[in-house]
């Protein structure tokens, strides 16, 4: 009953399932590393205009975090405006 769902050795089908991703992701990587032979200004200059938008990336955050710890600076009072307290008391019931 069984026998009709089962066809050949399943180690042998995951085996050659494998060999096969192997077989393509190997292709894939050649292909890439050829292109980047060929094309090796235009990933270098792609590389140096990513590494340039971290970089200002990198000096914008740390600026905005000079501002936020300048103004926690001044702002170490205890006062808020427009800020209200309410205890509720339990106890008295």
């Amino acid at each position: 009953m069984f026998r009709m769902f089962f066809q050949g050795n399943p180690f042998q089908q995951a085996t050659r399932g494998l060999a096969k991703g192997s077989l393509v992701m190997g292709l894939l990587l050649i292909g890439f590393g050829m292109l980047v032979f060929i094309l090796r200004d235009l990933f270098a200059f792609l590389a140096a205009g990513l590494f340039f938008l971290a970089g200002f990336s990198a000096i914008g955050y740390a600026i905005r975090l000079f501002i936020a710890q300048h103004k926690m600076k001044d702002d170490q009072g205890g006062y808020r405006k427009n800020v209200e307290i309410h205890y509720h008391d339990d106890n008295g019931l």
